[in-house]
C-alpha cells in the first residue's frame, strides 16, 4: 500500500522516485508505531475536551488506533509505502473512519508529533538499558561474592604491569561501579526527556487549537508542556542525553570485555569464558575465540561516532525544523541495539565466567609485595622517598642474583623467601621488625581502607551492592 504524502497538495507533479524513496524514513520510523498510535489517541482526547470533536468521534478514533496497533507490527509497517510513520497512521485512520480520520492531525504537525514519539520512545530505551546495566553489575557482584569466598587473588596491573596484589573479587567490584553509575545515568535520562511535552507546539508557533497542554501532557507521562513551541519542535538534547549515556556504558562494557579477553588467553589463564558466549575458529580447529568481547569493543567505538554525528547535525541548523533532524531516529535505534546486545552478552560470559584461583595467584610477581615493602619502611619513620629507593635497590639486587643478595642468578625470587641474613645484607633498614610477617594475606588485610582490597572491606561492599541493586 502507498498513499500520497500529506504535502500533496502544494508540490505539483510526482517527486523523482529515487529521491522520494531517499528522503523517506518509513524503514526505520516504523518503530515509533506504538508511540505514535498513543499520541494521536492522546490528541483525539485533548480535541475533544476542547468541544472539537464529538464524544462519539473520539470513542472512534481511539478505538480505531487500538485496532491498528493490534493489527499492525513496526516490522509489517516498516515494509509499507508510505513516506513516514505519521503518514501511516493517518492512512489507517482514514481508511477505518473515514473523513474523520483526516481531521485527527487538526492543530497539530508532524513536527511537533515526532517530537513527542521520540521522546516516548527516548524515555522507554533509557529504562531498559538501566536495567540491562543493573543486569550487568548484579552478575559482577555475585562472581565477587563467589571468588572471595574461594579466596581467589590476582594482580591488579597499572601500565598493564603487575602493581600490587589484590583480591578478585575487588576486580569484579571495580567493574561493578561504573556499571551502577550509568544505572543511575540512564534514569537521569528518562527524566530529563519526559521533562516537557513538545505535543502542541505544532509546527512552530504553537497550536491554534484551544487543548489543555497540561492536561496533554500528563496523560502522556511528562511532567509538563514544553514552554516555548519553536524549541520543542527542534530540541533534541534529550537525544545526545541517550547517546552520552550509551555511549559512557558501552566504553565501561569495554575496558570490562578488554579485561576478560587478557584474562582468558592462555597466557593469562586466570578465567575461562562460557561455551555459549564463545566462538570457534573455521580453521584453526583449538581455538575459542572471545567474539562477544571483541564486538563490545567495536559496538563502543560504533555508538560514540552516533553521538559525534548528531552532535555535528545539531550545532548548526537554524531554529525551528529542519529534516536534518530525521537522523536523530537512527542514531538512537542504532545505539540502543548495540548496547543492549553488548550488555547481555557481557552479562551472560560474565555469569558463566569460571575463575582459576590456582593459576591467578601462581602468577603474582615475586616484587609483587614491594609497595606494601616500602609501607612498612615508612611506618618506622623513614621518609617514603627513601624507603621507596631502599627496597628498589633491593629489588635490582635480587634480580640480580648476585651483589649484597649472593648467588648465581636463577628463577625469581620472592620476598617471601629471602631470607633474614639476605634482607641484612640487603641493607639496614630491613630490620626484622620490618620484612617479618611480609606476605600476600598481611598486605591485603592491609588495605582495610574504605574501599580498599582487604577481604573485610570486600565483604561490606558487595553487600552494599546487593542491596542497591536488588
Amino acid at each position: 500500500m502507498t498513499t500520497d504524502p500529506l504535502w500533496k497538495g502544494r508540490i505539483a507533479g510526482p517527486p523523482d522516485p529515487e529521491f522520494f524513496a531517499f528522503q523517506r524514513s518509513l524503514p526505520y520510523d516504523a518503530r515509533l508505531l506504538p508511540h505514535d498510535l498513543e499520541v494521536n489517541a492522546a490528541w483525539a482526547k485533548a480535541l475533544g475536551r476542547a468541544g472539537l470533536l464529538a464524544p462519539d468521534e473520539v470513542t472512534r478514533l481511539v478505538a480505531a488506533l487500538a485496532t491498528i496497533g493490534q493489527e499492525l507490527s513496526p516490522a509489517a509497517a516498516a515494509q509499507r509505502g508510505e513516506e513516514d510513520v505519521h503518514t501511516l497512521v493517518e492512512a489507517e485512520l482514514t481508511a477505518r473512519t473515514g473523513d474523520l480520520g483526516r481531521r485527527i492531525h487538526r492543530g497539530k504537525s508532524r513536527n511537533d508529533q515526532v517530537a513527542t514519539d521520540v521522546r516516548l520512545w527516548t524515555a522507554a530505551a533509557a529504562r531498559g538499558l538501566e536495567a540491562d546495566a543493573r543486569g550487568l553489575a548484579r552478575a559482577l557482584v555475585a562472581q565477587a561474592a563467589a571468588w572471595l569466598d574461594a579466596g581467589h587473588v590476582m594482580a591488579g596491573f597499572t601500565h598493564l604491569q603487575q602493581a600490587e596484589p589484590i583480591l578478585a573479587a575487588h576486580w569484579a567490584l571495580s567493574h561493578c561501579e561504573p556499571l551502577r553509575r550509568d544505572g543511575r545515568r540512564f534514569a537521569q535520562v528518562e527524566e530529563a526527556t519526559l521533562a516537557a511535552c513538545p505535543l502542541g507546539a505544532a509546527a512552530l508557533s504553537g497550536t491554534p487549537a484551544a487543548v489543555d497542554r497540561a492536561a496533554l501532557a500528563k496523560e502522556l507521562g511528562f511532567a509538563r508542556p514544553a514552554a516555548n513551541s519553536m524549541d520543542a519542535v527542534s530540541d533534541r538534547d534529550f537525544a545526545l542525553g541517550f547517546l552520552h549515556a550509551a555511549g559512557l556504558a558501552l566504553v565501561h562494557a569495554s575496558r570490562l570485555a578488554e579485561d576478560l579477553m587478557l584474562f582468558t588467553t592462555r597466557e593469562f589463564g586466570f578465567a575461562r569464558l562460557p561455551d555459549a558466549f564463545t566462538t570457534g575458529s573455521s580453521a584453526l580447529p583449538q581455538k575459542r575465540n572471545a567474539d562477544a568481547c571483541e564486538l563490545a569493543r567495536a559496538k563502543a567505538a560504533r555508538v560514540l561516532g552516533r553521538y559525534t554525528a548528531l552532535a555535528a547535525t545539531l550545532r548548526a541548523l537554524p531554529t525551528g525544523y529542519n529534516k536534518d533532524l530525521q537522523e536523530d531516529k537512527e542514531a538512537l535505534f542504532d545505539a540502543f541495539d548495540s548496547a543492549r546486545g553488548v550488555l547481555h552478552a557481557l552479562t551472560g560470559a560474565v555469569a558463566g565466567l569460571t575463575w582459576n584461583g590456582a593459576r591467578s595467584r601462581a602468577a603474582l610477581g615475586g616484587w609483587i609485595l614491594a609497595a606494601e615493602l616500602a609501607e612498612r619502611l615508612a611506618a618506622t619513620g623513614l621518609p617514603f622517598r627513601d624507603a621507596y629507593a631502599a627496597v628498589a635497590q633491593a629489588v635490582q639486587a635480587l634480580e640480580a642474583g648476585g651483589g649484597a643478595a649472593g648467588g648465581a642468578a636463577g628463577p625469581e625470587r620472592r620476598f617471601e623467601d629471602v631470607t633474614p641474613a639476605e634482607w641484612k645484607a640487603l641493607g639496614p633498614a630491613f630490620t626484622d621488625e620490618v620484612t617479618r610477617g611480609l606476605t600476600l594475606e598481611a598486605a591485603l588485610a592491609r588495605r582495610a581502607a574504605v574501599g580498599g582490597t582487604a577481604p573485610a572491606r570486600v565483604r561490606e561492599a558487595i553487600a552494599e551492592a546487593r542491596e542497591a541493586l536488588s
